[in-house]
């Protein structure tokens, strides 16, 4: 398997570091002063995109041209998901895509769901969620917030929306609140409350750097090689 990255930032040099740990052929490094070449033949299997959501339709739109087969790493481009599932349907090509692909993070929204589900079962207990990123974070809330808060609706019959934005109100009961900071250097810390009058459960993952990202990226790029269809990565790993 040969791979591009696109997007040389800390999530691109992390992919190139881990690929070349595992003896993985890198072909292309494309980068805001290096773009694809829409007029050129590349020889690579799969695309790690890890760039700016801004930028996201437009390279798999033209990877997909190409018939190359993508990870998608980015977030805050999911508003867009049905135009990029079509694309890998238009040019018959494998994309993988997550909000998060953190093994650990994997196994988190594992334990939310099971944790979710003895919850409800308990009307003493409320729930929100808190998350924080580096400053130079672009989406807030995180993807993985939203994945998680999805869980959480899903399995819990007192909550059914999710509020995102700062309030000047009581929140109301069926509301389920996500709060957001964005400061310093911190890769990633995403916490679950459920609270009572008696005690908290609080669960908690912190991303120590972003190896644990490009990890599952190459291990998502190693399951769609060769692959055809639109694939979430939460639904294949474990």
């Amino acid at each position: 398997m040969k791979i591009a990255i696109i997007g040389y930032g800390a999530m691109g040099k992390e992919v190139e570091a881990i690929a070349k740990e595992r003896n993985i052929i890198i072909k292309n490094i494309f980068d805001i002063d290096s773009p694809i070449n829409e007029n050129e033949n590349y020889d690579f299997d799969v695309a790690i995109e890890f760039s700016n959501p801004d930028v996201v339709l437009d390279n798999v739109k033209l990877l997909a041209q190409k018939g190359k087969n993508i990870v998608i790493g980015t977030t805050g481009w999911t508003d867009k998901i049905e135009i990029i599932q079509k694309y890998a349907e238009d040019y018959n090509i494998g994309i993988i895509w997550s909000y998060n692909f953190s093994i650990g993070m994997q196994v988190f929204y594992r334990i939310v769901n099971e944790a979710s589900k003895l919850i409800n079962n308990f009307e003493i207990y409320d729930t929100f969620i808190s998350e924080i990123h580096h400053k130079n974070k672009k989406d807030a809330p995180s993807g993985t917030a939203i994945a998680l808060a999805d869980i959480i609706l899903k399995n819990l019959k007192s909550k059914n929306k999710i509020l995102t934005e700062n309030i000047n109100r009581k929140i109301h009961p069926e509301e389920l609140q996500i709060t957001s900071t964005r400061g310093g250097n911190v890769i990633g810390e995403h916490n679950i409350y459920f609270d009572s009058d008696a005690d908290t459960i609080k669960l908690t993952h912190n991303a120590k750097n972003r190896k644990g990202f490009a990890i599952g990226a190459i291990r998502a790029a190693k399951y769609i090689y060769k692959k055809k269809g639109f694939y979430k990565f939460e639904n294949i790993l474990l």
